[in-house]
């Protein structure tokens, strides 16, 4: 039971590490610019067809396919935020639409591309990390947590210690005082289009040789992400980075010990029990972040 248990929080540590990226790229696109992008699963599915294309099928090193993942769909950011959400800008709501209909045409594009095919890819390593008979974490699952724990304490450094993040928090909390400040609202909004996609772009390309790549993958992502949001308050990366953890350790226990299918509604009743505790989430407040 013991080892089981320590398997178990294993997984629920990895589970984590690409659920806290996903939900924080989807609090930084929310903080600064006040959309909420359903096509964000689908940047998570872009970034793992970029590990199919470049690593799979061109036989690049994994890390360069996972590099050029991470610009092309920050790239997709960047073009989601001139084409769509910079124009409705005054209207939140045109935004959520508009994220939408992107999300579909980038299924469409996936569908075209590929087919509706999964699409399963080469291991990275075969090598595994041995504790004991019944207690085994893949090297490649290490490297997703690494990742993780390098690239959010990278956002953290540059949100709290550079002038960059310094005018993205402004932004976030008054975007009217930030711009009498001098600071340009285009161009943190590009920023954090840029850098909260690719975080999505990153998770999607460090998991594909994991799971099954097909153009529906973003799905179960983003309703996972909603639900992490949601439970750490909408606009807190803490709260993100918390819920991640205290979703994928409560999704992964169930799923061990009883089915995925009532770890799902688990998970959501843990969202409905703590917005009737606390509406605005673990972190939240009742204004913007």
């Amino acid at each position: 039971m013991i080892e089981l248990l320590a398997q178990t929080c294993l997984n629920a540590v990895y589970a984590a590490s690409y659920i806290s990226l996903v939900a924080v790229g989807l609090v930084l696109i929310f903080g600064v610019m006040g959309v909420i992008n359903f096509a964000h699963g689908e940047l998570f599915m872009a970034g793992a067809y970029a590990v199919v294309t470049f690593y799979a099928d061109l036989h690049l090193p994994f890390l360069v396919a996972v590099a050029l993942g991470l610009v092309f769909v920050g790239c997709l950011g960047l073009l989601m935020e001139r084409a769509l959400f910079r124009p409705l800008r005054e209207n939140p709501l045109g935004g959520l639409v508009a994220s939408i209909g992107f999300l579909m045409i980038l299924q469409a594009l996936a569908v075209l591309g590929y087919g509706v095919r999964m699409e399963h890819i080469p291991p990275v390593t075969q090598e595994v990390i041995v504790f004991s008979d019944k207690v085994r974490l893949p090297l490649s699952r290490l490297f997703v947590i690494i990742a993780a724990i390098v690239l959010l304490g990278a956002l953290w450094y540059f949100l709290k210690r550079t002038k960059f993040g310094w005018a993205l928090r402004a932004s976030a909390q008054d975007p009217e005082a930030a711009e009498l400040q001098g600071i340009s609202i285009n161009q943190t909004a590009r920023i954090a289009m840029f850098i909260g996609a690719g975080l999505a772009g990153i998770a999607g390309a460090l998991t594909a040789p994991l799971v099954s790549v097909n153009p529906h993958m973003g799905h179960s992502v983003i309703v996972t992400a909603f639900i992490v949001i949601i439970v750490g308050g909408v606009g807190s990366l803490e709260g993100a980075v918390l819920a991640s953890v205290v979703y994928a350790v409560v999704h992964t226990f169930v799923t061990t010990f009883y089915d995925g299918v009532i770890a799902d509604i688990v998970g959501l009743s843990l969202m409905l029990l703590v917005l009737i505790v606390k509406p605005t989430g673990l972190f939240g407040s009742a204004d913007r972040a």
